[in-house]
């Protein structure tokens, strides 16, 4: 029985791994096709890519897209998070529940963000896309957030009233310092959905800025070349790289303290 099921982990790993490793090949293939095995090695790509201002003024648009769509996400669910901690009634349940839709019916969603932006004059302007983000995304901080709540001893917040400190010195001292790590890894979570989405961006923006996704989809019409597997495999390390940071730090609470806040 354990050997079956470490072929089939073994399966699952090789069926997310190979499309990374064909990817990265590609983006050294020495000739201007998307071949894998990749027909000699060159840096070639590589180049191009960090040369041609398209590319770099597409990167920087989906870097300020994703950082403040992450912020807006972060504050909401916050808010939303604080809001569901505080009140345990059915409010909280279908608000929790309410959370999880935009991610059952992108499209959906997209359209409707659309009719909006095009109704208030925001259509094409980057501000509706960071917005729309922000609100598409405000579940996983938001799921984040309430496991750090979540593991909070109500205890802590009597216990800092009676020794008088007031709401706010309750959030700054005791609340904010355990929610913190929940914090950072729903902001990052947000920042790389964000990066790597494509249908609201190409609804909303598509037309008058070009995200990363947007202008691989867009690059498409003119043929494949190495360069978007180059941004492709950019796009992979940020993500992978992100992600194994916060495997690798797991225990941010305890490493920021925050256990420190409870065990006293």
């Amino acid at each position: 029985m354990f050997r079956i099921r470490n072929i089939f982990l073994g399966l699952i790993l090789i069926i997310f791994v190979a499309p990374i490793v064909v990817v990265v090949g590609v983006s050294f293939n020495a000739r201007k096709q998307l071949l894998f095995p990749p027909q000699g090695f060159s840096f070639r790509w590589y180049s191009e890519a960090a040369l041609e201002s398209d590319w770099l003024s597409a990167v920087g648009t989906s870097f300020i897209l994703a950082l403040g769509a992450a912020s807006v996400a972060l504050v909401l669910a916050f808010l939303l998070a604080l809001y569901c901690w505080r009140r345990l009634g059915w409010q909280s349940r279908i608000l929790r529940g309410m959370g999880l839709l935009p991610f059952m019916l992108p499209p959906v969603v997209s359209v409707g963000f659309l009719v909006f932006w095009s109704s208030i004059g925001g259509y094409g302007q980057l501000y509706a896309a960071v917005i729309s983000h922000g609100v598409f995304l405000v579940t996983l901080p938001m799921v984040m957030i309430l496991i750090g709540l979540d593991s909070i001893d109500r205890n802590l917040i009597d216990a800092a009233r009676v020794c008088g400190a007031g709401r706010s010195e309750v959030y700054l001292t005791v609340i904010l310092p355990i929610v913190r790590p929940f914090m950072i890894f729903g902001f990052f979570f947000a920042f790389v959905l964000s990066f790597n989405e494509y249908i609201i961006s190409f609804m909303l923006i598509g037309f008058t800025h070009e995200t990363l996704p947007v202008k691989i989809f867009n690059s498409l019409r003119y043929g494949y070349t190495p360069v978007m597997a180059v941004v492709s495999t950019f796009i992979v390390l940020l993500t992978v790289g992100g992600m194994g940071l916060i495997a690798r730090f797991g225990d941010l609470p305890r490493l920021f303290g925050a256990w420190e806040t409870v065990e006293k």
